[in-house]
């Protein structure tokens, strides 16, 4: 059927999720609440998205959130890209971990996302996401 977006799971984006919240900028983050999918078919420009579940999803299912790649954007991008794509993801994650989405803004932006990627960079976490991805790194 045209126009219709599939999903399905995106095991290895959740193992970068729990490789990125060893740092403490992600300390707050609980891996288990995090659910990662890939999507086909979407017409969106978007590279990928955060959903939160807040309000009465919340309160029934407990606070969670689901990042989504957009397979036809994502799977483009360079292995860099990619990292930075979820780091960026994770800063929408409030401090709070309540389900709710941080704006972009202060704590939501490209200087912010650089600055953790270097040091993700430096702590070699580079490394064990390119092994998962099965790329090199460099």
């Amino acid at each position: 059927m045209p126009g219709r977006i599939r999903y399905e799971e995106a095991p290895e984006v959740c193992a970068i999720v729990n490789i990125l919240s060893s740092m403490e900028e992600f300390g707050h983050v609980d891996t288990s609440r995090v659910y990662c999918v890939r999507s086909w078919g979407s017409r969106s420009r978007a590279v990928a998205r955060i959903y939160g579940l807040p309000g009465p999803w919340a309160t029934v299912l407990g606070p969670g959130y689901v990042i989504e790649v957009i397979s036809e954007r994502f799977y483009r991008l360079s292995l860099e890209e990619r990292v930075k794509t979820i780091i960026h993801e994770l800063l929408h994650i409030p401090s709070t971990f309540s389900g709710g989405l941080r704006p972009h803004g202060r704590l939501v932006n490209g200087r912010v996302v650089g600055r953790i990627y270097r040091r993700a960079l430096r702590l070699g976490l580079l490394d064990q996401i390119a092994e998962i991805l099965g790329e090199g790194c460099g």
